[in-house]
């Protein structure tokens, strides 16, 4: 336990360099940032970030999206939520997985969780990734959402491994490919 908590230390000072944030020294690419972490330490990473966004004293803006409740805003919007349970029974998980996934798309995603601003000392941080899988997928989404917030770095909390080219999910799922991001720490 430790270990995370000295990480997420080292996080939290690294989010108000100057440096993260301008994505100085990133040559060119992106300002994605991927904090990776162990799925066992979920709820020190939910404690830190709760922490992180009630700080006073903090000096960067950070703007938390959780893709999980993103996700059920969509399906509130879409008047699926109540229905989903009876639908899932009578069509089973696939059929239900389909059809959240034909409306809950990345467009619909980006639209909820690109900030109406972007100001030099915010930070878009997006929790939830486990929680919203299999209905998002953290490398898809983004890809959709960059080019949207081009001026702000985007900090994921992510539960599982990124070597730099590839994200694992829950340290098990068969890796995906993503290459424009870095590791936080």
């Amino acid at each position: 336990m430790s270990d995370i908590l000295e990480r997420l230390d080292k996080l939290k000072t690294r989010i108000q360099e100057e440096d993260f944030l301008k994505g100085n020294g990133l040559s060119n690419e992106v300002n994605i940032h991927i904090f990776c972490y162990d799925p066992a330490d979920e709820m020190a990473v939910r404690y830190f970030t709760e922490q992180l966004i009630s700080d006073q004293s903090f000096t960067s803006h950070v703007i938390e999206k959780n893709l999980y409740k993103v996700l059920l805003e969509i399906c509130d919007e879409k008047r699926i939520t109540k229905a989903a349970a009876s639908m899932e029974e009578k069509k089973g998980k696939k059929y239900l997985k389909d059809q959240i996934i034909k409306f809950a798309n990345n467009k619909a995603f980006v639209e909820k969780i690109k900030p109406e601003t972007q100001e030099l000392g915010d930070v878009l941080l997006l929790t939830g990734v486990g929680e919203v899988f299999p209905f998002a997928r953290v490398h898809d989404l983004l890809e959709a959402i960059q080019p949207e917030v081009p001026d702000i770095p985007i900090l994921v909390m992510y539960p599982g491994t990124f070597n730099g080219r590839e994200l694992k999910l829950f340290n098990k799922l068969t890796p995906n490919g993503y290459y424009r991001a870095f590791n936080a720490i």
